[in-house]
């Protein structure tokens, strides 16, 4: 990053700005090394691991994340790449045009595989959000926000303790959370484009291949 650049915004951003910024140019020499000696640390742990803070706070609380009781961040790889179809030596049986094996892409981001694979493990916290904090050639690596229900400081806040509803277990494996919602194609604002999504997409084609005789009509 360019010196005379940084100092002069150093002085009208705040921490958090200065980080969003710097994370904003991973190319930069000073992020390029922190992220070549955090993912060679993040190597040697296990696949998943609790963290005892983010390693980006600015995104963390942008993200719903509080440095309170009852907010959990846990740490996860999930390995980069397409998704081989799992079928027996290579075997699909059928046409040709179903017979591949290795150029198949997931339906959904590797965001959302490390949302579901800390819900599974973590069944007693609901997961609330997740971000990527780093990558290597093998594995992506994300930090996922989890919230205890059980945790008086979470029942009594009335900001988060919506995520305390029964109907909100785990929303990661119901494509709830922000990375599911955008696999499913609901972020986006265009109306025409929403027709067929909203508010699913098995709702719109049971709505559009109803046939429905009211009384009067």
């Amino acid at each position: 990053i360019n010196a005379e650049y940084m100092g002069l915004f150093s002085s009208i951003m705040g921490a958090y700005k200065y980080l969003e910024e710097l994370y904003k140019r991973k190319q930069s020499d000073v992020l390029r090394f922190l992220s070549r000696v955090r993912v060679w640390e993040y190597r040697q742990l296990p696949v998943l691991h609790r963290a005892t803070r983010p390693s980006r706070p600015d995104k963390a609380r942008r993200l719903g994340y509080k440095a309170k009781q009852g907010y959990v961040i846990y740490r996860i790889r999930v390995r980069r790449g397409d998704r081989k179809r799992p079928v027996g030596k290579g075997i699909c049986y059928g046409k040709p045009k179903g017979a591949g094996v290795y150029q198949l892409k997931f339906q959904r981001s590797l965001r959302s595989v490390a949302e579901e694979r800390v819900g599974k493990r973590c069944g007693n916290l609901r997961v609330l959000n997740s971000y990527w904090i780093n990558q290597d050639s093998v594995y992506k690596y994300f930090e996922v926000i989890c919230v205890d229900p059980s945790h008086n400081a979470i029942r009594n806040d009335p900001r988060i303790n919506w995520i305390c509803k029964p109907v909100m277990k785990h929303r990661e494996m119901r494509g709830l959370t922000a990375a599911g919602r955008k696999n499913r194609g609901l972020t986006g604002n265009s109306a025409h484009g929403m027709n067929k999504l909203k508010p699913s997409r098995r709702a719109a084609m049971k709505r559009n291949n109803t046939l429905s005789l009211r009384r009067y009509r």
